[in-house]
Parts: structure tokens; sequence; C-alpha cells
């Protein structure tokens, strides 16, 4: 998780919801031509992006926006799994002692919380985390307006007993074949500031070593991993470490982020531009997960985003940006944890407003963001991939021979500083060989004026707090158009591409 941006004034927000597509209108627009052999060499595309998502604090399950914006997203995309933290936090009462110190459980919200997923068809990745007040060696409060304790136990053998009877309260609720499909994920983000133990690794790999043994006791069916570490961090270490210790690891898991700086991946001078930046990161964790005791260890990435500089997580740059992602991180990761899918969300407290350059696809009052347009549209694509030379495509095909291309047009936010300044509207020419030249076409687009809810939302006079019927408008107007319906002329198709805008081809043959 990250600090989030807000505009800095009312003048760049009038730029955000139009997709700041307005800069450089006069420049001439540039073309690319992209030739597409539907018998091209073929890889698999496992949809790696969107089988597991991330979110808020356990507790903001049990509530109803939750709990519809969950369903919303898993409607639209291929989601299994979720994520979040502090299913230990006190909130949760699930650890207290009596007046003689002895520990008391309790997982009546536990049970609730895991239930409510099961019952929309999604299943949780169980983050271990943070420490019950009454269990943690001294008070550790972190940032966040919650206040989670992130400070080590005062008692390893109460640790571990929690660890277990936890476990064993979810296997016996659910049974063994249920929660063996889980993952559990010792901590979050332990490198830098929601861990306290000093040293910070190695008391952190002592917290994992405890945890992972006492999961494997109450069944070795569970799947257990770590160290969900910021920027990509301890990989090598962790896995050293592990290895050499005889310690259970099931998955390797790391956190990234495109407007991370990797101190510890890159020097200044080599550090990649931010469209780049968290593939790159990934694919050097690729070479160390390679050169490591534990090479064929399966990889998530359990947080991830675009960049949100800007507050352009509100806005249709969202699109290309994930296209790009998953362009460029493709055959690396097993999966990637968007992080989040909804903005109920509390790391700084309750949400003031519905548009605040949040984190996930749906914002407060369950307003769909133009990142829920570029998730639906990119759930489309095929299971194998079309090798393809462009940058700005993705080329796949399902098992009935249609291809399904995702083409996009991608400029920065302002405040990103990136080369090529702000962008401006791109003319494509896609060319189709080994495909009838009439072939049928349907085109699904996300750009300033499709699917653009921000547009929508400052065109009615941005209400704080939007009444039902607002709401309504405000999701409607966001909607995606039907497809639009033509063919080939000739085996090609001409697109023009306003800034930030995703489009997705389907071809028929």
């Amino acid at each position: 998780m990250r600090k989030l941006n807000r505009c800095a004034a009312a003048t760049m927000c009038l730029l955000l919801a139009a997709g700041w597509s307005g800069a450089g209108a006069q420049q001439t627009a540039p073309s690319e031509a992209v030739t597409i052999d539907a018998q091209a060499k073929t890889t698999p595309l496992p949809h790696f992006w969107e089988q597991m998502f991330g979110s808020g604090h356990a507790n903001l399950a049990m509530r109803e926006a939750y709990r519809n914006d969950l369903v919303a997203v898993k409607s639209v995309t291929g989601m299994k799994y979720v994520r979040f933290h502090g299913i230990l936090d006190d909130e949760n009462g699930v650890y207290t002692e009596d007046e003689h110190g002895q520990p008391q459980y309790n997982f009546t919200y536990v049970d609730e919380i895991y239930d409510g997923l099961l019952a929309r068809g999604v299943r949780p990745v169980v983050e271990i985390s943070f420490m019950p007040k009454q269990l943690a060696a001294h008070p550790a409060p972190h940032a966040f307006w919650y206040k989670p304790n992130v400070a080590p136990p005062k008692d390893y053998a109460r640790w571990d007993a929690l660890i277990r009877a936890l476990a064993e309260n979810l296997i016996a609720r659910y049974g063994i074949d249920e929660v063996a499909q889980w993952y559990f994920e010792v901590w979050n983000e332990p490198n830098i500031d929601f861990w306290v133990g000093e040293p910070k690794q190695s008391t952190y790999f002592e917290l994992y070593s405890h945890t992972a043994r006492a999961l494997k006791a109450a069944s070795p069916r569970l799947r257990v991993g770590g160290p969900a570490a910021a920027a990509e961090e301890w990989v090598p270490e962790f896995l050293k470490y592990m290895h050499d210790n005889n310690v259970p690891v099931d998955f390797l898991s790391t956190h990234g982020y495109a407007d991370e700086n990797y101190e510890q991946t890159f020097t200044s001078s080599q550090l990649p531009p931010m469209d780049d930046r968290l593939c790159a990161a990934m694919a050097h964790v690729k070479q160390q997960i390679a050169a490591s005791p534990m090479p064929h260890v399966p990889w998530f990435v359990t947080e991830w985003n675009v960049i949100g500089i800007d507050a352009a997580r509100d806005t249709t740059f969202v699109g290309p940006a994930v296209a790009n992602t998953i362009r460029e991180c493709d055959g690396l990761a097993d999966m990637m944890s968007f992080w989040t899918f909804d903005d109920v969300f509390e790391e700084d407290g309750p949400k003031r407003e519905p548009f605040d350059g949040g984190f996930g696809l749906i914002a407060p009052y369950s307003i769909r963001k133009p990142s829920f347009n570029a998730f639906a549209m990119l759930h489309q694509l095929g299971y194998q991939r079309l090798a393809n030379d462009s940058k700005n495509a993705l080329v796949t095909r399902r098992p009935d021979g249609t291809l399904v291309v995702a083409v996009w047009n991608m400029a920065d936010p302002p405040g990103a500083h990136q080369p090529g300044g702000p962008g401006t509207e791109k003319h494509m020419q896609l060319s189709f060989e080994n495909m009838p030249k009439d072939a049928v076409v349907s085109i699904t687009r996300l750009d300033p004026t499709h699917g653009n809810t921000l547009a929508a939302y400052r065109e009615m006079g941005s209400p704080r707090y939007p009444t039902e019927a607002q709401i309504r408008d405000v999701n409607k107007a966001s909607r995606l158009s039907p497809p639009e319906k033509t063919a080939l002329q000739e085996g090609k198709i001409d697109l023009d591409l306003p800034v930030n805008s995703l489009v997705v081809l389907e071809v028929r043959p």
C-alpha cells in the first residue's frame, strides 16, 4: 500500500477528468502500422493480472458496500482470490488475555469475514497480520487510521498456539479440501514500517519460521509463503534462509508499484521509466529466483498498481497502463494482485469524496471507475498470446480462432515527468494476415469520451455526497458502449486513439 496522491489544483482536476488530452492538441497526430499474423507463434497467456485482488483491512469485508463491490468486480474479471490486512487486529477480537493472563480466542468475526467471501465465490489469501496488542512485545501502532500493531510477539509459544488455533478453526469450519486451496501469507511489507522487529530481516525470518511451522502443524496441506516485501526486496535472502533452515515455503510473495524507486534494484542512472519499472524489477526477481535454492517456487506479486501521480488512478490512463503491464510482465510472476478491487478503504481514514486518486476499481458509493471498465475489457483477451513486436498492442487468440487484440495510446500523468511530453491523439492501422480480408470486427473503447466515469462525475458538479439518483446517473454514463460492429477492409482496419485510450477488438474468422 502507498499513500494516495491528490490533485493540487482545480485546473489539474479538469485535465484529469478529460484524460489530460487537451495538451498537445495542435500537434500532428502520429501514426503506427501494426501487422498481426493470425498464425504467429503462440505462448500461453494465463490471466495472471485478474485472478487475485487486494483490499483494505479484514474488518471491511463484513460491510455491504465491500461485498457488493466484490460481486461486481468478480462479474467482469477472473477473480478467484482476495487479500487484505489485519485478520488478527484487535477490531476483530481474535486474541485477548483474561485476568490471569491466559490467552482467549474468538473467531466469530473471522468466520463471518471468510463466510462472506466464500458465499460470493472468492477464496482468501490469508495475510497473517497484524499483532494483537495483548500479544505484542510492546506498543507499536502503525500510522494507518486504524492503528494496527506492528511489533513482534512477546511470546512465540503463544503466537504459535494462536496461529495453530486459527488454522484448526478454519479447517473445522470449511474442511481441509477447501482451506488447502487458500494461501497463507506471513505479514505485510516487513522491510518497511509494517514491522519493527530489530534487526528487521532476521526477526521477520523468525516470525515467518514460527508461523509456517504452526500452520503446517495444523495440516501439512496448508500453503504458506512470504515475505510480501515492498519494492520486490529480500528475495534471495528469504529463499536461502528458509531453504537452509528447512522452513516450509509453498510460494514467494513480493510487492511492486510503477512509481516505486526500487533503490535496492536499480541505481539512479539505471532506473527505468515508470511505465517499465515494475516489470523490469520483476524480471530482476525472476533471475533471483532462478539462482536461488528454490528455483521453481510459485511467485505472486500480492500488491501492484500503475502510476498514481496526479490522481491518475481515477482516469482512463489506467486502461492503457494495465494493458502495457500485461504485455511487459507476461511470463514473470504466476499471479499479480491489483491493489485494490475497490475504495472501501481506510488507511487514511474514511473516504471524504468519491474520487481522490484511490487505488480501487470502484469508488465510494459503488461508482465504477474507468479502471473497472479497463479490467472488464481486458478480461476478454484470449488465453494464447500471438507474437507481435508493437509496444502498443497485445494480440491473443481464443480456442474458436477469434483474435482479441488490445491496442492503446498511453500518456503519463503530468507530474510523472516522463519522456515524450503530454501525448497526442494517435492513428493506428492494423493489418491482418492469415485471416479473411473481410472478417467481422467488434470494437470496444475506453477513452475520455467512452466509459470515463470521472468526466461524467465532473459534469454533474462533483458532488461530495452524491444522491442515489446521481449515483445511478454517473454509473449509467460510465458504462461501456455496446461494441461497434464493422469488418476488415482488405484485411485492414484504421483506428484513431485519443490520449489515454484503450481499444479491444474481436476479429472473427
